[in-house]
């Protein structure tokens, strides 16, 4: 009988173990993490509408939306290879917004 008290002890340790906790942990972030790209997907598409408009009426793209398309390509980057599990580090808003390209913002992981 105390057999059975030893293993039940066990399995609530290890439902409550570090790695159990981390796994619900990164399930939380990875929820955040899918909103916040669904937000990022919709400012990306307004800012390549707005790109084309300014391209058409001053036939020469904006260099803030230029800078500010690339930053927000990197973020929608890194947050995929979060959710993918290809990185450990978390995006934005928990690390800084990046700033150039991925292999630029690769030193943070």
């Amino acid at each position: 009988m105390e057999n059975n008290n030893e293993t039940a002890v066990t399995n609530d340790a290890e439902k409550n173990s570090p790695e159990e906790r981390s796994i619900w942990w990164r399930l939380l972030y990875m929820v955040l993490f899918t909103i916040l790209y669904s937000v990022a997907e919709v400012v990306l598409v307004a800012v390549v509408v707005f790109q084309f408009i300014v391209l058409l009426v001053f036939k020469k793209p904006n260099d803030r939306l230029l800078t500010f398309g690339q930053s927000l390509s990197t973020y929608v980057y890194q947050i995929l290879s979060f959710l993918t599990f290809n990185s450990e580090t978390h995006p934005y808003p928990f690390a800084p917004w990046p700033k150039g390209t991925p292999e630029q913002n690769d030193d943070n992981d």
